[in-house]
């Protein structure tokens, strides 16, 4: 009777559970925009710190130099300590969410969407809380570790934005579902704008706690919103257990064996499952490693950006996911999903291809122009994930999505931040063809996947 009731609520008010849908948009456009606005913040609080502690009074403005300025020693051991504590904190966090998000994306195929978008907002606001002790009380900065480690506990970020896309596949049909996975995916980018915006001119204004009273406040604003206005999207079953076994068995399902779903074969279908998540690896991971290199390289000769341009930079690099999103929307009418994609990553390949070569100011907006459907890529991928595998995998597929997506950036940063330096002598752009290089690899496999897809549709048209 329940499952019943549940599917005339559904079949009765499908506008009722997309408008909850698009309510969640705003939901975690909050929740990103405080996570967005504590990263660059706590990395700079830790400079600030270890500063003090060493007694280093210098300046960390970048500025195009001769080079016959010799390196302070302190400034160096500075900026080594605090991508020591970065990387011990991140990687801390990662290590315990990679473990958690499965077993709590599992979970919610059984017990709701609800919770894993309650439990690790709280644990957000619990690392914010213990932030701001370190802060008011000058404790030592091994408790920001010990703050993401809690946070990690609960999920992370990570949880969060896997409940969100399975709650978006709970409650949208396959025509409509990259559309609005790809909001989401604009979410990211806007908040993420708004909140460099915000940040650098609060904490320059007013210090670092008021600021991360916001992520405090946010994380708890969050939580609330998702506990007494989003309704559930799943019939939660009373005898789920968080602490099983089977959770993480599931995800273990899903790609071994290619779910409960099978398209012309099990075998078939689970090779397009790995393909699909190695396209969005490989993709996310150009994103977030290549993504490290701008400043930097925007900062140093020959262009010597001011904060003024590289704010610009900034904002035109988010501004793609807006633009991602409507050129989605308009090549929908005539493409199908694939050449949208392969459309979003020739933007992507003209893009890199320009900021590899770039060497004034002129050029370096036109490779950000050319990368105006650059985000246009991932949304298609999830979408295809989540077509591939039942309704009652979502939050299963989705926490594993969540997991890789943490690992690339991880690999993203490590490679390109790696072969920047190694690199400085021969090409300093390298780094931006090596993307643009790599990028065809995840556009061969969907240009090939499509075509077999195709293929195999004429052919089962034909048959009948």
């Amino acid at each position: 009777m329940d499952l019943k009731l549940l599917h005339n609520i559904s079949s009765r008010g499908h506008g009722n559970m997309k408008l909850l849908g698009d309510g969640l948009v705003a939901f975690t456009l909050i929740t990103v925009q405080g996570t967005n606005l504590k990263a660059p913040l706590s990395t700079q609080y830790l400079w600030d710190r270890i500063s003090e502690d060493l007694g280093y009074n210098g300046s960390r403005s970048s500025e195009c130099s001769n080079g016959s300025v010799p390196h302070d020693p302190l400034q160096k051991e500075v900026e080594t300590l605090t991508a020591h504590w970065n990387l011990y904190i991140n990687l801390g966090g990662f290590s315990v969410s990679l473990l958690v998000v499965p077993l709590l994306g599992s979970w919610s195929d059984l017990a709701g969407r609800r919770p894993i978008l309650i439990l690790p907002n709280l644990g957000l606001a619990l690392q914010a809380g213990v932030y701001l002790v370190v802060m008011y009380l000058k404790l030592p900065v091994v408790y920001f570790l010990v703050g993401r480690l809690l946070s990690g506990l609960s999920g992370d970020f990570n949880a969060i934005l896997a409940g969100c896309f399975a709650y978006v596949a709970d409650t949208s049909d396959r025509r409509s579902r990259t559309f609005r996975v790809a909001v989401l995916e604009a979410c990211l980018g806007l908040s993420g704008m708004l909140a460099s915006i915000i940040g650098g001119q609060w904490r320059r204004a007013q210090g670092y706690i008021n600021p991360f009273w916001l992520v405090l406040a946010t994380s708890l604003v969050s939580a609330l919103y998702a506990y007494l206005f989003v309704r559930e999207s799943v019939q939660p079953d009373p005898s789920a257990k968080l602490f099983s076994t089977r959770n993480h068995k599931a995800v273990w399902r899903l790609y071994s064996t290619g779910g409960s779903i099978s398209e012309g074969g099990g075998r078939f279908h689970r090779c397009k499952l790995w393909l699909y998540t190695l396209c969005f690896f490989l993709v996310v991971t150009v994103h977030s490693g290549s993504r490290e290199l701008y400043v930097l390289y925007e900062l140093s000769s020959p262009l010597c950006w001011g904060p003024v341009l590289i704010g610009y930079g900034s904002a035109a690099q988010h501004l793609a996911y807006l633009s991602s999103l409507l050129g989605l929307k308009i090549m929908q009418r005539c493409l199908e999903e694939s050449w949208v994609a392969l459309v979003g990553l020739a933007s992507n390949i003209s893009g890199l291809v320009v900021f590899s070569v770039a060497d004034t100011t002129q050029l370096m907006f036109t490779g950000y122009g050319l990368c105006f459907l650059f985000m246009a890529a991932t949304p298609v991928l999830r979408s295809k994930l989540s077509k591939l595998v039942d309704p009652s995998e979502q939050g299963a597929l989705f926490a594993s999505v969540a997991c890789v997506e943490s690992l690339c950036f991880l690999v993203g940063s490590g490679v390109f931040n790696s072969l920047y330096p190694a690199t400085l002598h021969f090409m300093k752009g390298f780094p931006f063809l090596f993307a643009a290089i790599i990028l065809l690899i995840p556009a061969g496999i969907i240009g090939i996947l499509q075509c077999l897809d195709q293929r195999r549709d004429h052919r089962d048209s034909t048959a009948s």
